[in-house]
């Protein structure tokens, strides 16, 4: 296999560094050849961001027969060091409004629905604390979090009161009293403070990586190395920080894809100079060697179920387009 010079120059790199890569420009085989450079010896954690990502670097590391890399999401590791130790059980659905009414006793003012939406606003406080790097539930401003002006207001009236119910299920998720959730376990492996005993680690997809990841991956003696795309973060929702900005290591980019070519290229240069509006652009000069046929198709998005019924409806009545569906899992566990 023949490298670019942008990989040979990764694989030559001493210390902590950070991989920029674009889609497409062979940011696993680059993982995969900078495990290989290194000493036969040394121990080395690929951290992988999901369950499905572990799986495939499972089975490419096994392939090359590299068996000093041990491959792991920050999930997995929590969760053989938090759960088995301390023999909770995990609740492996998201706990609900009406369950966490219940749990907690809230009392509304008479009724449910405001008892629920005051549970809903618990659950999504607890959510920001485990994803966050803080040490106390008090340390963050849930409000922050909320955009919609009537929601802000029903929350700051009651703030007090959600941040203490808040802190009470945690406590008792703390104490064994009731399941708890991967977000819980993930939160208390993080505040754990843990030591890994590894000679390098691989943060693969850093950019959709929650501040309680990055705590963890920053806080290693290891050698460093994260690898991302700056503009490719879909977990926003669950309080991901876009990790490749925060860490403060020497940067190598990966910009030639060999998923598509260079007019694909360009237009996808252009649409990301949009970002210069947001004051959140870094040009990277992106090169296309790929050799994808050109289909006369379209691809729509939709972040729900409805979202996306609705266009179809909209494309069948208006268009008369032949349309299919395709279903994609972004949020998986260990």
């Amino acid at each position: 296999m023949k490298l670019t010079n942008e990989q040979i120059e990764i694989l030559n790199s001493t210390g902590n560094i950070r991989i920029n890569a674009v889609a497409g420009s062979g940011k696993t085989t680059t993982i995969i050849e900078y495990a290989k450079s290194r000493p036969k010896d040394s121990k080395i954690l690929y951290l992988a961001f999901n369950r499905s990502v572990k799986l495939e670097a499972i089975k490419k590391f096994q392939e090359i027969g590299l068996d000093n890399v041990k491959i792991e999401t920050a999930h997995s590791l929590a969760y053989n060091s938090i759960v088995y130790k301390n023999n909770y059980q995990v609740h492996r659905q998201a706990y609900k409004s009406h369950e966490i009414a219940e749990l907690l006793k809230l009392k509304g003012n008479g009724e449910k629905l405001t008892e629920y939406v005051v549970a809903n606003h618990i659950l999504k406080f607890v959510t920001y604390f485990c994803n966050s790097d803080k040490q106390r539930i008090s340390d963050l401003n849930y409000l922050d979090t909320i955009s919609d002006h009537k929601a802000k207001l029903f929350v700051t009236s009651l703030y007090k009161y959600i941040e203490s119910k808040a802190s009470v299920l945690l406590e008792k998720m703390d104490k064994g009293e009731i399941e708890i959730t991967h977000d819980f376990y993930l939160k208390k492996f993080q505040l754990s403070k843990p030591q890994l005993a590894f000679d390098y680690i691989l943060f693969d997809e850093g950019q959709d990586a929650s501040a309680a990841m990055l705590d963890v991956f920053i806080n290693q003696k290891a050698i460093k190395v994260i690898v991302g795309d700056t503009h490719q973060q879909i977990y926003g929702w669950r309080h991901a920080v876009n990790s490749m900005e925060k860490v403060d290591f020497k940067t190598y980019n990966l910009s030639t894809s060999f998923r598509f070519s260079q007019h694909i290229a360009n237009l996808a240069s252009e649409v990301l100079k949009f970002k210069q509006h947001l004051g959140d652009f870094k040009q990277v000069h992106i090169t296309g060697k790929g050799n994808a046929i050109e289909r006369n198709k379209r691809a729509i998005l939709a972040r729900t179920n409805l979202g996306l019924l609705g266009k179809a409806i909209e494309i069948v009545m208006f268009m008369n387009w032949k349309i299919i569906f395709v279903k994609r899992r972004i949020f998986n566990w260990p």
